[in-house]
């Protein structure tokens, strides 16, 4: 056994997972992604995907992809600093731009590859990144690339951010970094207080709308525009893959700060560029969230429906208020084991463990979809209490 083997062969977590018929990974889906999906051949009820407005499967975008994999082929053979920006490319930065209300976008291979571009070069060593201890692995990631002094705050703690801010030299840059909506928790961000602190501490912010766009605000347009402050904040970012049913992501903010990330992120710079096929449907599904707001109202009908009846059943379900609804087990093995159980009686849901959560918090990560039935909901709902219930977690 090689040096490398030898230090990785400790890692055993996934196979005794496995071996306990718990492992809840890479489940093979053999359908669409839908309300209800193929596994093993059997249809499962799907709560554990992000296409929060059901697009994924919505002909519009799929026949959106296939004339753009005619017209341009299937990929780009290069990055959009080269060879591999397509006018498809620059129409859709303008119509994500006015969409959320900023000068200019530009649009990436993924949405972590936005986080981790813009964070790691935006600003330099003697500035502050002061980022809220619930953000995205993304934009963990681009802060361990970054030069930059690095500050934490508690969750959605608003005096914890303010000592924070005050530790910071008053004349170098201050970014604050939030999620829009935490992707685990459903909670949202404090944005009315972080515009406060920042307007108060000259401090610059960052919102991560993954979660967010097709959820919240006017037509989806976020927790900016929900809160009517996009104008107080600087740099609003994007992702294809939840609300868009595609595969990117973006960065919208003022013409400076986008020429400068244009030049400068590397994970734009040195990525092939966003696919013809993923961009045209990601376009697509703009169009339908600008078209058909009753897609919004009735993922918030049935959001409303299945927060009241978790809470009434005495689901643990934390501060969330969107289409993310965390259910706390608190153990990591019964969380598998919860996991398991519900699928087994044709529930997917997600399980979070530690080291994504502390152990203390492990959950299932419950999620909606605007086309889910209220049938699939109670039933779904029906079974996860009875296997909740089964595992001593609710009485």
């Amino acid at each position: 056994m090689n040096l490398l083997d030898e230090k990785l062969a400790g890692y055993t977590a996934p196979q005794e997972a496995q071996a306990a018929g718990i492992y809840p990974y890479f489940r093979k889906i053999e359908s669409e992604q839908s309300t209800e999906v193929v596994i093993d051949g059997r249809r499962v009820l799907m709560f554990g995907s992000n296409a929060y407005l059901g697009l994924t499967n919505h002909p519009k975008l799929k026949q959106a992809a296939i004339e753009a994999t005619e017209l341009y082929g299937t990929g780009c053979a290069g990055s959009r600093f080269l060879n591999g920006t397509l006018d498809s490319h620059l129409a859709l930065e303008k119509r994500l731009a006015k969409f959320v209300g900023k000068d200019d976008a530009i649009i990436f291979s993924t949405g972590f590859q936005v986080n981790l571009g813009v964070v790691s070069c935006l600003t330099g060593r003697e500035d502050y990144i002061i980022w809220d201890e619930l953000n995205h692995a993304s934009i963990i990631e681009g802060l361990r690339l970054s030069f930059s002094q690095k500050l934490k705050f508690r969750h959605n703690d608003m005096a914890s951010l303010e000592k924070r801010l005050q530790q910071c030299a008053p004349e170098k840059v201050k970014l604050i970094i939030v999620d829009g909506v935490f992707s685990m928790e459903g909670d949202v961000a404090n944005l009315p207080e972080i515009v406060r602190l920042a307007k108060k501490y000259n401090a610059n912010i960052m919102v991560d709308e993954a979660h967010g766009f097709g959820v919240m605000g006017r037509q989806g347009r976020g927790v900016c525009d929900h809160f009517g402050l996009t104008n107080q904040v600087d740099l609003i970012m994007g992702t294809f893959s939840k609300s868009f049913a595609s595969l990117g992501g973006f960065i919208a903010a003022d013409k400076i700060i986008i020429n400068y990330l244009r030049h400068h992120a590397r994970s734009y710079i040195f990525s092939a560029s966003c696919t013809p096929a993923s961009t045209a449907a990601a376009n697509a599904a703009l169009d339908i969230m600008l078209k058909e707001p009753e897609r919004i109202e009735r993922l918030w009908e049935l959001t409303r429906y299945a927060l009241g009846r978790f809470r009434s059943l005495g689901f643990e379900i934390g501060n969330t208020s969107t289409p993310i609804i965390p259910l706390y087990v608190r153990d990591n093995e019964r969380t598998f084991i919860i996991t398991k159980e519900a699928f087994d009686r044709g529930v997917f849901i997600n399980p979070v463990v530690a080291p994504a959560v502390a152990p203390g918090d492990t959950l299932i990560r419950f999620s909606l979809m605007a086309t889910h039935t209220k049938a699939q909901l109670d039933e779904a709902i029906d079974i996860l209490y009875e296997v909740f219930r089964n595992n001593g977690i609710l009485p």
